[in-house]
């Protein structure tokens, strides 16, 4: 039922974004990228330079932030990013343990897991973030089409 609220809520934003497709589209892009990459506490200061250095829609972006980046995907991307990291960097697994998966404990392994995690979003964030620009372009043209008729 949350889901479901959450999902409708973030349908509703999406609707009332203004501007056109395109901006929209890329701003949205832009924010799925950086969700993508585990750089959770630096989100929205990277999302709203971004914005601004390349001109493109804020709100789209934080939205495409939040769809990709939060916390039932957390877990599945970041397992996902250290894994894919580890497998192109070459470096083999050691073991360690972890006391809580807060962000300090996290960055108390420093570069043995952040490396790989950091390398492999960035890897994975084109492969998000292409089709996410595409299918929010035409999917905007169409929202307008209808306005429009």
């Amino acid at each position: 039922m949350l889901l479901k609220k959450k999902l409708r809520q973030f349908h509703d934003r999406f609707i009332s974004l203004q501007g056109e497709p395109k901006a929209i589209a890329m701003g949205l892009a832009i924010g799925v990228f950086i969700g993508i990459t585990p750089t959770i506490p630096f989100h929205t200061a990277l999302i709203i330079l971004a914005c601004i250095a390349f001109r493109q829609n804020v709100s789209a972006a934080y939205l495409g932030s939040w769809l990709v980046s939060n916390p039932v995907t957390i877990p599945i991307l970041y397992y996902t990013q250290y894994e894919l990291g580890m497998h192109l960097l070459g470096i083999a697994h050691d073991t360690f343990e972890l006391a809580d998966y807060s962000v300090s404990s996290i960055l108390g392994l420093g570069v043995q897991i952040l490396g790989p995690m950091l390398f492999g979003g960035l890897v994975m964030a084109p492969f998000f973030a292409v089709p996410a620009y595409f299918l929010t372009r035409r999917f905007i043209k169409v929202i307008k089409g209808k306005q429009v008729s």
